[in-house]
């Protein structure tokens, strides 16, 4: 991992920091910023988000989400099903 990975896996990640503070503290135009440079800088530097930023984060609006307060969340058949208030949803398996 080179010097440059990882300064930007350290930026990726107090950016995900602050996202999530925003939209606890209601700022949601602050943390989709937050998440549009953190996926600026991923592809820049040819990095994935990590698996949690990436779950927590709309495809469609870059919201970051909160389930409960910006997402609905629902299980079905072994997957989750996540469904931002754009309308946008998400699913990702689980199970065995």
């Amino acid at each position: 991992m080179g010097r440059e990975e990882t300064i930007a896996r350290e930026r990726i990640e107090i950016l995900q920091e602050r996202a999530a503070a925003a939209a606890r503290e209601d700022r949601p135009d602050r943390s989709r910023e937050y998440v549009r440079l953190a996926r600026r800088i991923a592809e820049r530097n040819r990095l994935s988000l990590p698996t949690r930023f990436d779950r927590f984060s709309c495809d469609a609006c870059d919201r970051y989400l909160l389930p409960g307060r910006s997402v609905r969340v629902r299980t079905q058949d072994g997957h989750v099903v996540y469904t931002c208030d754009c309308g946008h949803q998400q699913r990702h398996p689980y199970g065995d």
